[in-house]
């Protein structure tokens, strides 16, 4: 018999044995391939509900209620055929407040409360718009008044008393630029956790601050001072987008410190797919449906868009809201991080002080050691040399 035969391994042996599925399966679950398979299917996912959410929100935009201004009597056959007109083109109602003076209904422009102003007076109608407070609203009220007005016979004036800027004329560049906040500041912690992951907690948190600082300055020079298509409150949109980056990179931290390596899914989810399309800067909010109206001015993206739509061109009439918004999600983000730092996957460990000192001192004794015990072999050795 040949002897190189018996060593052989049969292939009914142990070696030569068929794995298991749940051999396999535990083989596949510890592999980067599940990983990789699970995140096959959430790309796939989210791109259709990325595309999904922007074109629900801002494809077709449609009335629900829009606040208007009115001066003068309502109750004359042109102001009621005029009013009964604009609600039936655009199918849904004109939510009319009435003011006393012209003054009085351009203050409530000032102040974002209305968005046209109706001025009935001796058979004639004026109808004031504010492209500044959202240029898809002043554009589909425009051109529903000039229709109805011109179907009832009634003399019309049309008017915009707080037009866009030439550089910004369908009124976008603010959407933009809070976009690009939003996104760079979440991006920005992702790439602090993969690339210096070795951050303690207060460093983490110092860096994701100068970063946002750093950003918001480089966005509003860009579109202010290289651009030119905004002329910005400098210092004011600065902080605005230096707070947004920072608050989108405090969320993204918070969920990486709950979700671990899953943290892109809630944070992409809260501030893109939902908080961007329903933040009133592409679509203005009455266009919007109104349950992501509502919803959108409690998330970043939507109070970045309105602290910064009001510094741009409210100036006069900030309003405090949007600022304790944001404030709310980044002392929020930071609190959840800072309470349970030690879930993140980041940081770096540090050796007491006098742990180390004692590993100094036991590698010095043993060194001593190790050189006594030398001298004590060669005496030994010249010893039984002598003998």
């Amino acid at each position: 018999m040949d002897p190189d035969r018996e060593d052989r391994p049969h292939s009914g042996g142990a070696h030569g044995r068929r794995p298991t599925m749940a051999g396999r399966w535990a083989a596949f679950t510890a592999s980067p391939f599940l990983p990789a398979t699970v995140l096959l299917f959430i790309l796939a996912a989210a791109a259709g509900l990325f595309a999904g959410s922007y074109t629900y929100n801002m494809a077709n935009p449609t009335p629900r209620r829009i606040p208007a201004a009115v001066v003068g009597p309502t109750g004359t056959p042109s102001a009621t055929a005029f009013v009964n007109g604009m609600e039936k083109q655009l199918n849904a109602s004109l939510e009319l407040r009435h003011y006393a003076t012209d003054t009085a209904a351009r203050h409530g422009v000032e102040q974002q409360e209305v968005f046209a102003i109706l001025t009935f007076r001796e058979g004639r109608a004026g109808f004031d718009v504010a492209g500044a407070a959202g240029a898809s609203v002043a554009q589909l009220l425009t051109d529903t008044a000039a229709a109805v007005a011109k179907a009832a016979h009634i003399p019309l004036t049309i008017r915009d008393i707080k037009p866009l800027p030439e550089g910004d004329p369908r009124g976008l560049a603010l959407f933009y630029i809070s976009l690009a906040a939003v996104v760079i500041g979440f991006l920005g912690a992702i790439q602090l956790s993969i690339h210096a992951r070795g951050l303690d907690p207060a460093e983490r948190i110092a860096f994701i601050l100068a970063y946002a600082l750093l950003g918001g300055f480089a966005i509003a020079a860009v579109v202010d001072w290289w651009l030119g298509a905004l002329d910005l409150p400098f210092v004011e949109s600065w902080l605005i987008l230096a707070f947004t980056m920072f608050t989108s990179g405090m969320v993204f931290t918070m969920f990486n410190t709950l979700m671990g390596r899953w943290a892109m899914l809630p944070t992409w989810g809260l501030l893109v797919l939902l908080g961007n399309p329903s933040s009133g800067g592409a679509v203005s909010w009455p266009l919007l449906p109104s349950v992501l109206g509502h919803i959108g001015r409690w998330l970043p993206p939507g109070a970045s868009v309105n602290a910064q739509h009001t510094a741009v061109y409210f100036g006069s009439a900030q309003h405090v809201f949007p600022f304790l918004v944001l404030t709310g999600w980044a002392l929020g983000s930071t609190a959840v991080f800072w309470f349970w730092r030690d879930r993140h996957p980041g940081g770096r460990e540090h050796t007491p002080a006098h742990a180390a000192t004692s590993a100094t001192g036991a590698e010095q004794d043993t060194g001593q050691d190790a050189g006594r015990n030398d001298g004590r072999d060669d005496q030994r050795n010249e010893d039984a040399g002598g003998a």
